[in-house]
């Protein structure tokens, strides 16, 4: 045992290498603002993050704001909103840090995994390349790989998708934690001790941090028996299962409640795609065709592109699809066969299969059929993979080449593996770039599905109407809508762009169309007020009045209301809604409860 030793002292400078390229690399994400997707509802417009209290724990812990829910992501948020305010500059910076951390824990984590792995095999059956050198070069690889590779670049470069790196902090670290457990004795964790031992406890304090930061933890308890699996061989052990099935009890129950909780989540805010929109043996085929992109994007970094449109057509005997079949299969094939011979192949690709499923597809959440964020966790099996490939080729080529040709391949693998890190570092960079600011990004997505995504269409016409462009922003509305008739939000957006540019009845139709396709209080409200400007007093009472009915908190829908009123006589009607104006902190509501308590001979309000 004291010989394996070095190996662990040694990890943490081994692991600061790709941690510190990792941070270095996306610096340049600094200079990038906020975008309009999720930024907005996450930060800029959130107006729960900007104090730290118990009004915001209550809210982070009890409410599904944009049909989430992970508290701890939104106290994050908060924090850095105490110390940056909105400056997008700080909120990236936690992000870099968290990535940079979670490197360093990859590297930490697979030198443990290899060391176990080392541990629990017999001498003679262990692969020969992977000696301490070899252990060291691979857990380099992959962290080099996991900190530098182009898709991760929308869980880091997006401040949103801080739930990513949080999760992953504490997902990375339980898992490190349990196999440094694991081995403290032949045994593995003592069934007296393991329930009631502080180190359980941490683990199990890791995972609840996970799925506090973001529900896709849920497959933690599933990693935890993958690793009883292999490489601890705990299975095999007298008495193991009930030792085993002991342990991860509790786990399991928290993984249920957050299941439950998160189901909620997404039905409170209608995220959850029904039937209608792809039926069960479509998503099959989409979620094995993501299956096998995922994969392939991490081999060959190409066409990474921020939403990837859910595809119209979706047929089994499509190249995409057939292909993506039969390579699923493939791989279930060589895991199944020579169940005792492949061990450490089957984790592999049981860790990717598990980790990945959450979101691959079958319970359709949004509109895209695949997202790069979706693999922060799950690559750390390819890239671990690609990992122990490099080892393996690197003790082979010293193996098999004579004295002359080692100095040869010496001096040539150093500067492959340097040009190998900068292609993926530009190709970073490039990537980081695209998140520059909204504009930035909505066009690249277009410039890469121009037919296919009204979604982008619909985000750009927001960032163009932030910026004025009104005749651009009207454009890609309409275009959104061309895409997708049904697209309510589109119609709302471009009848406000109407309402800027003093076209009131052209708002109203736009309106009305929207409502016609989803009846919501903020639609209500403007339409309202465009048919104030028109002069239209009584319509624009009753969609105030249905706003109000769908959400009784907006205390401009009394304040405009109480106008509407007075446009046609109905003082006693417009000082009750002032009232109640006033009474929820609008200061024009107010002033205007003055204005008629005074003419009445009533006492002014204060």
């Amino acid at each position: 045992m004291s010989s394996k030793k070095p190996i662990y002292r040694s990890s943490l400078l081994v692991a600061i290498l790709p941690a510190l390229a990792a941070f270095l690399i996306y610096l340049p994400a600094l200079q990038n603002d906020f975008v309009n997707w999720d930024d907005d509802d996450y930060i800029y417009q959130n107006p729960y993050i900007q104090k730290i209290n118990l009004l915001l724990f209550k809210w982070a812990f009890f409410n599904f704001h944009a049909a989430n829910w992970h508290p701890l992501t939104w106290i994050s948020h908060a924090v850095d909103t105490a110390i940056w305010g909105l400056n997008p500059w700080g909120h990236h910076l936690t992000n870099v840090i968290l990535h940079g951390i979670n490197t360093f824990l990859v590297v930490l984590l697979v030198i443990r995994l290899l060391a176990a792995a080392r541990e629990k095999t017999e001498e003679g059956v262990f692969p020969e390349f992977l000696t301490e050198k070899g252990i060291r070069l691979t857990a380099v690889t992959t962290g080099l790989l996991f900190g530098l590779h182009p898709i991760h670049v929308e869980s880091v470069a997006w401040i949103s998708e801080r739930k990513d790196l949080l999760c992953g902090v504490f997902f990375l670290s339980g898992m490190y934690l349990y196999l440094r457990n694991a081995l403290r004795s032949e045994t593995s964790i003592p069934l007296r001790s393991s329930i009631f031992d502080k180190n359980y406890f941490l683990v199990l304090g890791c995972f609840i941090g996970a799925l506090l930061s973001k529900p896709m933890a849920v497959t933690f308890p599933v990693v935890l028996l993958l690793l009883d699996y292999y490489p601890l061989k705990r299975f095999s052990s007298p008495g193991s299962l009930r030792k085993i099935a002991l342990e991860k009890t509790p786990f399991f129950l928290f993984s249920l409640c957050s299941s439950i909780v998160t189901i909620l989540a997404q039905h409170s805010g209608s995220a959850i795609a029904s039937l209608k929109f792809a039926s069960f043996s479509s998503r099959m085929l989409v979620a094995a065709h993501a299956f096998y992109s995922y994969l392939q994007k991490m081999i060959v970094p190409v066409h990474l592109v921020p939403l990837y449109p859910y595809p119209q057509d979706v047929r089994f005997l499509a190249a995409p699809y057939l292909w993506s079949i039969f390579f699923v299969l493939a791989v279930a094939f060589s895991c199944l066969a020579g169940w005792k011979a492949r061990k450490a192949w089957r984790a592999l690709c049981a860790y990717y299969a598990i980790t990945i499923f959450p979101v691959i597809g079958l319970i359709q959440v949004g509109y895209q059929s695949m997202a790069d964020r979706y693999t922060y966790l799950p690559s750390l099996s390819p890239f671990l993979s690609m990992g122990l490939f490099t080892a393996w080729s690197s003790h082979t080529m010293s193996r098999v080449a004579s004295a002359s040709w080692k100095k040869i391949v010496n001096l040539a693998a150093l500067p492959a593996a340097v040009a190998a890190l900068l292609i993926l570092s530009y190709l970073t960079l490039t990537q980081i770039a695209v998140w520059k600011n909204s504009l930035t990004l909505w066009n690249y997505e277009i410039s890469a599905e121009p037919d296919g995504n009204p979604v982008a269409y619909y985000h750009r016409g927001i960032a163009y109407q932030t910026n004025e462009r009104y005749a651009e922003a009207t454009r890609d509305y309409s275009k959104a809508i061309e895409l997708n008739p049904d697209f309510y939000e589109a119609y709302n957006n471009r009848a406000t762009v109407y309402d800027t540019l003093d076209q009131p009845e052209l708002a109203i139709r736009d309106y009305t169309r929207s409502l016609a396709l989803k009846p919501h209080f903020r639609i209500y409200y403007n339409r309202g007020l465009s048919y104030a400007r028109v002069g239209a007093s009584a319509n624009a009472i009753e969609d105030f009045t249905r706003s109000l009915s769908l959400y009784p908190d907006n205390a401009g829908a009394y304040v405009n209301r109480g106008f509407a009123y007075l446009n046609i006589g109905g003082r006693q009607q417009a000082y009750l809604d002032f009232e109640k104006g006033c009474g929820m902190g609008n200061d024009t509501g107010c002033n205007l409860l003055n204005e008629l308590t005074r003419n009445a001979d009533r006492p002014r309000v204060k």
